[in-house]
């Protein structure tokens, strides 16, 4: 489990095309400290598993069915990347309970600057709107944001000095895009009421 608290912005340094799938190297000193084969590592708010590591760089492989569902098959040598470990058990959850399991992707709409801080317009595919609610979690890029507005087909995010220096964020650009995972608590609830038998006592 994750908290989308980004621990370091990393740089992928080089992609292998394995046909079905590919393989990753990245560089994060940060998350690579004490870091071992099997461990988890999220990339962009998506859940990789650590196959080696090198000093300060990992490899984890992502099949195709990742790359599909995600932002992660349009990453190249130089890209960056939000990097996080798993939460440490009894650790404080900074964020929100964030699984690294992508629902879906968008892309950057525009982007809106203020003195201190800046507005982010992303755009949101239809199925996921349900859960996106004003005021609600929702992970972009394996970032904890709160929704500032949310519509049938985008939502907007409010972005302090911190998130734009620290994570993608701050770099993307309108038409990029984005891995989104919307609260998994909103998807227990709809699927518990939707399991209810007809003319069951509220």
């Amino acid at each position: 489990m994750f908290t989308g608290i980004v621990e370091e912005l990393g740089e992928v340094t080089a992609v292998e095309d394995l046909g079905d799938a590919a393989r990753f190297r990245l560089r994060g000193p940060v998350v690579t400290e004490g870091a071992r084969h099997g461990d988890s590592i999220a990339v962009n708010g998506v859940c990789l598993t650590v196959v080696e590591h090198d000093g300060e760089e990992f490899t984890a492989d992502v099949m195709a069915e990742t790359l599909k569902r995600s932002s992660l098959g349009v990453l190249t040598a130089g890209s960056r990347v939000n990097l996080e470990r798993p939460t440490a058990v009894g650790a404080r959850l900074g964020g929100h309970i964030v699984q690294g399991h992508v629902d879906g992707t968008g892309a950057i709409l525009e982007r809106t600057p203020s003195a201190h801080w800046e507005i982010v317009k992303i755009s949101l595919p239809a199925p996921l709107a349900r859960y996106v609610v004003e005021k609600g979690s929702i992970t972009v890029d394996g970032i904890s944001l709160t929704v500032v507005e949310a519509g049938a087909e985008h939502f907007t995010v409010s972005l302090i000095p911190t998130t734009l220096a620290l994570t993608t964020l701050g770099i993307k650009q309108p038409g990029d895009p984005v891995n989104l995972e919307v609260d998994v608590v909103a998807k227990y609830v709809e699927r518990l009421l939707g399991d209810r038998a007809p003319g069951a006592g509220r």
